[in-house]
């Protein structure tokens, strides 16, 4: 079959490799849909310990189970459900966590095989290219939920930096949780995207005071901005992976009682009520490419991001009922 392999830093390649056996627990899914994430591009442009080469990447992924015809999503996170962060029910920090598409293969080929544990089955009327975008809209909700946890209620203002993928997918679920939402990308191309299919407010910078900010793009200057645009007592989540440098002033942080949390993946629990959300997400801003064109799209997105929120590769013709829902 073929695959979408990460071969070497800055160099991904269409290859033909064997056909997945899948062990006892997992099943083996035609990939209908796999996303780009913005963390492979990074991976591959800037080469960490998270993934190492020969990779098949995708982490974002639907298929079709080969041995019942369902369709699913797949939550890619594998925890060991036996150390003492899983007992705690911090399942996404596991310290034996593996992720499909990170640690083993991934869905950017024809076919994957992955734990029968990890398919969700795609709601009533769920179509494919709404499906693909539940994981990353699951990070989302992590992330708000963190938030209003140290909040100790839910946000009535929200800025979110960076109108990619995660950036579109925190707006959306902070809008359907009631707040006021406002988006900041350099892109006027992608903050159109935010304002045309999510109604909210956008601009190149934020301005005013926010009960929360989240940074879906991770370098110095959106953290700082993260940090400065909150309200006295707020919370700034930081979701974003573009580099490690923090970048913010320390000591507003301590006079404000700010408050800055990380987020790392997602809860079953958020998975399942992002799956729910992706049917509010309209996916006329997804770019689809077929995986036979994947390596050529991917060496362009890792010279430039480009106006697209989010790039989705191909592989397998999505059947009937999941193709017209």
């Amino acid at each position: 079959m073929q695959a979408l392999v990460y071969t070497a830093p800055r160099c991904v390649e269409l290859l033909d490799v064997p056909v997945p056996a899948p062990a006892p627990g997992e099943v083996t899914l035609d990939v209908l849909a796999a996303g780009i994430c913005g963390s492979e591009l990074e991976g591959v442009r800037r080469p960490d310990a998270m993934r190492t080469p020969p990779l098949v990447m995708g982490h974002e992924l639907v298929g079709r189970r080969m041995d019942s015809g369902e369709v699913v999503a797949v939550n890619p996170l594998i925890a060991c459900r036996a150390c003492d962060l899983c007992a705690r029910g911090t399942t996404n920090l596991c310290r034996r966590r593996e992720l499909v598409g990170v640690h083993r293969p991934g869905g950017f080929a024809e076919q994957v095989a992955v734990p029968v544990a990890c398919c969700r089955p795609l709601p009533t009327g769920l179509d494919v290219m709404r499906a693909v975008l539940t994981e990353p809209i699951a990070n989302a909700v992590h992330a708000l939920r963190r938030a209003e946890r140290h909040l100790g209620e839910p946000p009535r203002s929200v800025g979110v930096i960076g109108a990619g993928m995660l950036g579109i997918a925190s707006a959306l679920v902070a809008a359907h949780g009631g707040a006021e939402v406002a988006i900041a990308d350099l892109s006027a191309e992608r903050l159109a995207v935010a304002r045309d299919t999510l109604g909210v407010h956008t601009a190149r910078e934020l301005d005013g005071e926010h009960d929360v900010v989240i940074d879906a793009v991770g370098a110095a200057a959106t953290r700082a901005s993260a940090v400065a645009r909150l309200r006295p007592g707020g919370v700034s989540v930081w979701i974003g992976l573009h580099e490690p440098d923090a970048g913010f002033d320390s000591l507003a942080l301590v006079r404000q009682e700010r408050v800055v949390s990380g987020t790392f993946a997602y809860l079953n629990e958020d998975f399942a009520a992002a799956l729910e959300l992706a049917a509010h997400a309209d996916p006329s801003w997804v770019e689809q490419i077929p995986l036979a064109d994947s390596a050529a799209r991917f060496g362009e997105l890792l010279r430039a991001p480009g106006s697209v929120p989010k790039t989705v590769m191909t592989a397998a013709a999505p059947p009937a009922d999941a193709r017209d829902a």
